[in-house]
Protein backbone atom coordinates (compact mmCIF):
# COMPACT_ATOMS: atom_id res chain seq x y z
CA UNK A 1 0.00 0.00 0.00
CA UNK A 2 1.30 3.17 -0.83
CA UNK A 3 2.66 5.74 2.14
CA UNK A 4 0.16 8.54 0.31
CA UNK A 5 -2.82 7.46 -0.76
CA UNK A 6 -4.86 10.48 -0.06
CA UNK A 7 -3.54 14.63 -1.36
CA UNK A 8 -5.88 17.49 -0.04
CA UNK A 9 -5.54 20.17 -2.36
CA UNK A 10 -6.95 23.51 -0.71
CA UNK A 11 -8.01 25.97 -3.72
CA UNK A 12 -8.89 29.58 -3.73
CA UNK A 13 -9.83 30.24 -7.32
CA UNK A 14 -6.74 32.32 -7.91
CA UNK A 15 -5.08 32.07 -11.20
CA UNK A 16 -1.88 30.92 -9.37
CA UNK A 17 -4.07 27.85 -7.96
CA UNK A 18 -5.03 27.30 -11.63
CA UNK A 19 -1.68 26.82 -12.74
CA UNK A 20 -0.81 24.47 -9.87
CA UNK A 21 -3.45 21.94 -11.29
CA UNK A 22 -0.91 20.15 -13.33
CA UNK A 23 1.50 19.97 -11.06
CA UNK A 24 -0.64 18.37 -8.09
CA UNK A 25 -2.18 15.93 -11.28
CA UNK A 26 1.40 14.76 -12.15
CA UNK A 27 2.15 14.27 -8.27
CA UNK A 28 -0.78 12.47 -7.87
CA UNK A 29 0.12 10.22 -10.82
CA UNK A 30 3.35 9.85 -9.71
CA UNK A 31 2.38 8.53 -6.17
CA UNK A 32 -1.11 6.67 -7.44
CA UNK A 33 -2.52 8.88 -5.13
CA UNK A 34 -6.35 10.32 -5.11
CA UNK A 35 -7.00 14.35 -4.93
CA UNK A 36 -9.66 16.46 -3.22
CA UNK A 37 -10.41 19.62 -3.68
CA UNK A 38 -11.06 21.44 -0.43
CA UNK A 39 -11.96 25.50 0.04
CA UNK A 40 -12.56 26.95 2.67
CA UNK A 41 -15.22 30.39 3.19
CA UNK A 42 -13.85 32.96 5.69
CA UNK A 43 -16.70 34.51 7.68
CA UNK A 44 -15.09 37.94 7.97
CA UNK A 45 -14.89 38.24 4.15
CA UNK A 46 -18.98 38.52 4.86
CA UNK A 47 -20.52 41.67 3.30
CA UNK A 48 -21.11 43.66 6.73
CA UNK A 49 -23.71 45.97 4.82
CA UNK A 50 -25.90 42.61 3.60
CA UNK A 51 -25.18 41.44 8.14
CA UNK A 52 -27.06 44.92 8.69
CA UNK A 53 -30.11 44.12 6.81
CA UNK A 54 -30.35 40.47 6.28
CA UNK A 55 -30.68 37.59 9.27
CA UNK A 56 -26.98 35.92 9.51
CA UNK A 57 -27.87 32.39 8.34
CA UNK A 58 -29.11 33.45 4.93
CA UNK A 59 -26.03 35.79 4.44
CA UNK A 60 -23.79 32.41 5.73
CA UNK A 61 -26.39 30.10 3.29
CA UNK A 62 -26.05 32.41 0.26
CA UNK A 63 -21.96 32.41 0.91
CA UNK A 64 -21.94 28.90 1.23
CA UNK A 65 -24.05 28.24 -1.67
CA UNK A 66 -22.04 30.01 -4.34
CA UNK A 67 -18.74 28.64 -2.99
CA UNK A 68 -20.11 25.43 -3.19
CA UNK A 69 -20.96 26.03 -6.62
CA UNK A 70 -17.67 27.53 -7.61
CA UNK A 71 -16.04 24.67 -6.33
CA UNK A 72 -17.79 21.90 -8.10
CA UNK A 73 -16.88 23.68 -11.68
CA UNK A 74 -13.61 24.94 -10.72
CA UNK A 75 -11.08 22.74 -12.41
CA UNK A 76 -13.48 19.62 -13.45
CA UNK A 77 -11.21 18.67 -16.39
CA UNK A 78 -8.29 18.15 -14.54
CA UNK A 79 -10.18 16.87 -11.26
CA UNK A 80 -13.70 15.07 -12.42
CA UNK A 81 -16.25 15.09 -9.32
CA UNK A 82 -16.51 11.88 -9.70
CA UNK A 83 -12.93 10.73 -8.99
CA UNK A 84 -11.74 13.93 -7.08
CA UNK A 85 -14.00 14.80 -4.31
CA UNK A 86 -14.97 18.81 -3.34
CA UNK A 87 -14.76 19.93 0.55
CA UNK A 88 -16.47 23.02 1.40
CA UNK A 89 -15.83 24.50 4.57
CA UNK A 90 -16.36 27.77 6.59
CA UNK A 91 -13.75 29.45 8.86
CA UNK A 92 -10.11 30.21 9.26
CA UNK A 93 -8.84 28.51 6.15
CA UNK A 94 -5.50 27.62 7.59
CA UNK A 95 -7.43 26.24 10.99
CA UNK A 96 -9.84 24.25 8.55
CA UNK A 97 -7.34 22.95 6.66
CA UNK A 98 -5.17 21.00 8.81
CA UNK A 99 -8.30 19.91 10.65
CA UNK A 100 -9.98 18.25 7.59
CA UNK A 101 -6.31 16.93 6.50
CA UNK A 102 -6.38 15.24 10.67
CA UNK A 103 -10.15 14.16 10.90
CA UNK A 104 -10.22 13.03 7.14
CA UNK A 105 -6.97 11.12 7.06
CA UNK A 106 -5.12 13.01 4.15
CA UNK A 107 -1.71 11.58 3.48
CA UNK A 108 -0.64 14.96 2.80
CA UNK A 109 -1.43 18.34 1.52
CA UNK A 110 -0.09 20.31 -1.56
CA UNK A 111 -0.49 24.04 -1.16
CA UNK A 112 -0.68 26.53 -4.10
CA UNK A 113 1.82 29.27 -3.25
CA UNK A 114 2.21 32.62 -5.00
CA UNK A 115 5.36 33.97 -6.24
CA UNK A 116 7.57 37.20 -5.44
CA UNK A 117 6.16 38.78 -2.60
CA UNK A 118 4.17 35.81 -1.23
CA UNK A 119 6.99 33.94 -0.86
CA UNK A 120 8.81 36.89 0.98
CA UNK A 121 5.82 37.30 3.35
CA UNK A 122 5.36 33.71 3.56
CA UNK A 123 5.48 33.70 7.78
CA UNK A 124 2.38 34.44 8.94
CA UNK A 125 0.33 33.08 5.45
CA UNK A 126 -2.04 30.55 5.06
CA UNK A 127 0.69 28.56 3.73
CA UNK A 128 3.05 28.78 7.00
CA UNK A 129 -0.05 28.23 9.04
CA UNK A 130 -0.80 25.19 7.28
CA UNK A 131 2.35 23.84 7.61
CA UNK A 132 3.08 24.68 11.45
CA UNK A 133 -0.49 23.31 12.52
CA UNK A 134 -1.00 20.29 10.14
CA UNK A 135 -0.26 17.01 11.28
CA UNK A 136 0.36 15.26 7.86
CA UNK A 137 3.06 16.21 5.58
CA UNK A 138 2.79 19.05 3.17
CA UNK A 139 4.16 19.76 -0.37
CA UNK A 140 5.08 23.56 -1.20
CA UNK A 141 6.01 24.66 -4.59
CA UNK A 142 7.90 27.80 -5.99
CA UNK A 143 6.04 28.56 -9.01
CA UNK A 144 5.26 31.87 -10.88
CA UNK A 145 1.55 33.23 -10.93
CA UNK A 146 0.15 31.85 -14.13
CA UNK A 147 2.90 28.96 -14.82
CA UNK A 148 2.94 25.41 -13.46
CA UNK A 149 6.14 24.45 -11.61
CA UNK A 150 8.14 21.53 -13.12
CA UNK A 151 6.58 18.30 -13.11
CA UNK A 152 6.95 16.05 -10.37
CA UNK A 153 9.67 12.92 -11.91
CA UNK A 154 10.92 10.02 -11.03
CA UNK A 155 14.27 11.78 -10.65
CA UNK A 156 16.37 12.66 -7.45
CA UNK A 157 14.56 13.31 -4.02
CA UNK A 158 16.89 15.12 -1.23
CA UNK A 159 16.41 14.71 2.54
CA UNK A 160 17.89 17.05 4.78
CA UNK A 161 18.00 15.49 8.28
CA UNK A 162 19.69 16.65 11.65
CA UNK A 163 21.26 14.24 14.09
CA UNK A 164 18.24 14.33 16.47
CA UNK A 165 15.73 12.47 17.83
CA UNK A 166 13.10 11.89 14.66
CA UNK A 167 15.89 11.64 11.87
CA UNK A 168 15.49 7.86 11.93
CA UNK A 169 11.22 8.90 11.16
CA UNK A 170 12.68 10.76 8.82
CA UNK A 171 14.88 9.09 6.76
CA UNK A 172 12.47 6.33 6.91
CA UNK A 173 9.44 8.45 5.59
CA UNK A 174 11.51 9.31 2.61
CA UNK A 175 13.18 6.46 1.62
CA UNK A 176 9.89 4.61 1.53
CA UNK A 177 8.13 7.50 -0.55
CA UNK A 178 11.28 7.76 -2.90
CA UNK A 179 11.13 4.27 -3.29
CA UNK A 180 7.75 3.81 -4.35
CA UNK A 181 8.24 6.31 -7.14
CA UNK A 182 11.22 4.98 -8.20
CA UNK A 183 13.34 7.92 -7.38
CA UNK A 184 16.97 8.31 -6.14
CA UNK A 185 17.35 9.23 -3.08
CA UNK A 186 20.32 11.65 -1.48
CA UNK A 187 20.66 13.36 1.85
CA UNK A 188 22.22 16.37 2.89
CA UNK A 189 23.31 17.53 5.98
CA UNK A 190 24.93 21.07 7.45
CA UNK A 191 27.30 21.29 10.61
CA UNK A 192 27.57 24.58 12.19
CA UNK A 193 31.28 25.85 11.63
CA UNK A 194 33.09 27.55 14.42
CA UNK A 195 33.17 31.00 12.50
CA UNK A 196 29.96 32.00 10.61
CA UNK A 197 31.91 34.30 8.35
CA UNK A 198 33.85 31.79 6.45
CA UNK A 199 32.44 30.76 3.52
CA UNK A 200 30.13 28.09 3.16
CA UNK A 201 32.39 24.80 1.95
CA UNK A 202 30.42 21.48 0.60
CA UNK A 203 31.84 17.78 0.30
CA UNK A 204 30.58 15.76 -2.23
CA UNK A 205 32.03 12.41 -0.81
CA UNK A 206 36.11 13.76 -0.62
CA UNK A 207 37.87 12.99 2.39
CA UNK A 208 36.58 15.42 5.23
CA UNK A 209 39.34 17.33 7.45
CA UNK A 210 36.92 18.10 10.11
CA UNK A 211 36.15 16.28 13.24
CA UNK A 212 32.33 17.92 12.85
CA UNK A 213 32.04 16.33 9.71
CA UNK A 214 33.36 13.22 10.24
CA UNK A 215 31.24 12.17 13.38
CA UNK A 216 28.04 13.31 11.07
CA UNK A 217 29.31 10.94 8.59
CA UNK A 218 29.75 8.12 10.83
CA UNK A 219 26.40 9.02 12.58
CA UNK A 220 24.66 9.49 9.20
CA UNK A 221 26.17 5.49 8.09
CA UNK A 222 24.85 4.29 11.30
CA UNK A 223 21.13 5.82 10.66
CA UNK A 224 21.56 4.30 7.18
CA UNK A 225 22.27 1.42 8.35
CA UNK A 226 19.33 1.24 10.83
CA UNK A 227 17.18 2.26 7.89
CA UNK A 228 18.83 0.03 5.32
CA UNK A 229 19.45 2.80 3.00
CA UNK A 230 22.86 3.22 1.24
CA UNK A 231 21.92 7.28 -0.10
CA UNK A 232 24.17 9.67 -1.22
CA UNK A 233 25.48 11.80 1.45
CA UNK A 234 26.61 15.94 0.88
CA UNK A 235 27.67 17.66 4.38
CA UNK A 236 28.02 21.31 4.13
CA UNK A 237 29.38 23.65 6.50
CA UNK A 238 28.60 27.34 7.56
CA UNK A 239 25.10 28.76 9.02
CA UNK A 240 23.03 25.76 8.91
CA UNK A 241 20.73 27.32 6.82
CA UNK A 242 22.96 28.69 4.14
CA UNK A 243 24.66 25.55 3.93
CA UNK A 244 21.39 23.66 3.65
CA UNK A 245 20.49 26.14 0.54
CA UNK A 246 24.04 25.62 -1.07
CA UNK A 247 23.65 21.86 -0.87
CA UNK A 248 20.18 21.98 -2.11
CA UNK A 249 21.36 24.26 -4.90
CA UNK A 250 24.09 21.82 -5.86
CA UNK A 251 21.37 19.21 -6.80
CA UNK A 252 18.74 19.34 -9.48
CA UNK A 253 16.24 17.53 -7.29
CA UNK A 254 12.57 17.76 -7.74
CA UNK A 255 12.05 17.11 -3.93
CA UNK A 256 13.66 18.38 -0.71
CA UNK A 257 12.42 16.91 2.24
CA UNK A 258 12.31 18.61 5.68
CA UNK A 259 11.61 17.82 8.77
CA UNK A 260 9.04 20.15 11.15
CA UNK A 261 8.92 20.04 15.47
CA UNK A 262 6.34 17.46 16.66
CA UNK A 263 5.44 20.49 18.93
CA UNK A 264 2.48 22.03 19.12
CA UNK A 265 1.18 25.28 21.73
CA UNK A 266 3.09 28.50 21.42
CA UNK A 267 6.08 27.43 20.09
CA UNK A 268 4.72 25.57 17.19
CA UNK A 269 6.26 23.23 14.19
CA UNK A 270 7.11 26.16 11.99
CA UNK A 271 10.77 27.02 13.23
CA UNK A 272 12.98 29.30 11.41
CA UNK A 273 14.77 26.82 9.56
CA UNK A 274 11.51 25.62 8.28
CA UNK A 275 10.39 28.70 7.03
CA UNK A 276 13.79 29.76 5.55
CA UNK A 277 13.76 26.48 3.32
CA UNK A 278 10.32 26.65 2.33
CA UNK A 279 10.58 30.49 1.03
CA UNK A 280 13.87 30.11 -0.43
CA UNK A 281 14.60 26.47 -1.73
CA UNK A 282 15.00 26.12 -5.63
CA UNK A 283 12.33 23.31 -5.82
CA UNK A 284 9.44 22.21 -3.96
CA UNK A 285 9.86 21.40 -0.53
CA UNK A 286 8.16 18.64 1.57
CA UNK A 287 8.05 19.06 5.20
CA UNK A 288 7.48 15.83 7.45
Amino acid sequence: MSSIARILYPVDFSPSCAAMAAYVKRAAAVLEAQVSLVHVIDPAGYSGMQLYVRPVNDVIDEYLGIGRAKLGSFLEAQFPIKDCPRILASGDAATEIARIAREDKFDLIIMPTHAGRFRQMLLGSTTAKVINDADCPVLTSRHAETIAPRPLQHREWLCAIGLGPTSEHMLRFASRVAGEVRARLSIIHAVQSGDLRLPIDLDLGEQIASAARQEAKRQIAGLQRKVGTDAQVRVAAGSVKEALLEAALEADADVLIIGRSHEHGSHGRMRDLTYAMVRDSPFPVLSV
